[in-house]
């Protein structure tokens, strides 16, 4: 039998009280959205590894003159030394990103990765048209942040598990209290 609680959550935002209380289903679903999210950022790292050599330069070197970061990321691309380290990184921080979130382990840090990813995205596809405003990437950058702000890897992820290590009679947090920027 399980015991029913209300669980409230709010905060204070620019002199402005936000309050809400979640739904009893509230857990499940942002263990769902953190799969979710962390599977479509999974598959689009294994997709780069599986096509490899994977090139962000044509990407780079093709955005929309509207962007505001078209000069930032066609320099970018023009840079080969650059491009190395970008062409690794990018699929391997998805993989890894994916990995963290779909095993619930530091998942503020994997989506606040998953966030800045999307961010970079979507201001690289800015084309200045108002309709084209809400993307897709923004939507996700939105969901990382959302996963990240809800601590979703403490419900059936592996955060709650880290954050209870005992080490030296000590709850891990507690010893490292900065790790519940990451952990959560």
């Amino acid at each position: 039998m399980s015991t029913k609680t209300t669980n409230e959550f709010g905060g204070e935002f620019g002199g402005i009280t936000l309050l809400g209380k979640a739904h009893s289903l509230s857990a499940l679903f942002i263990v769902l959205l953190r799969a979710a999210i962390g599977g479509m950022i999974l598959f689009a790292g294994l997709g780069k590894v599986t096509e490899w050599p994977f090139d962000a330069a044509g990407y780079l070197a093709n955005v929309d003159p509207a962007s505001p970061v078209s000069g930032l990321y066609a320099s970018m691309a023009s840079m080969p030394a650059l491009m190395e380290v970008v062409n690794v990184v990018v699929p391997v921080t998805q993989v890894l990103i994916g990995v963290a979130l779909i095993a619930g382990a530091f998942v503020r840090l994997a989506a606040l990765g998953g966030a800045l990813q999307m961010t970079m995205f979507y201001l690289g596809g800015w084309s200045g048209d108002a309709m084209a405003l809400f993307d897709s990437t923004l939507i996700y950058a939105v969901v990382f942040l959302t996963v990240a702000a809800f601590g979703a890897g403490r419900v059936l992820g592996l955060d709650a598990y880290i954050e209870r290590l005992n080490v030296g009679g000590q709850a891990l947090v507690e010893r490292v209290p900065k790790l519940r920027y990451v952990l959560g």
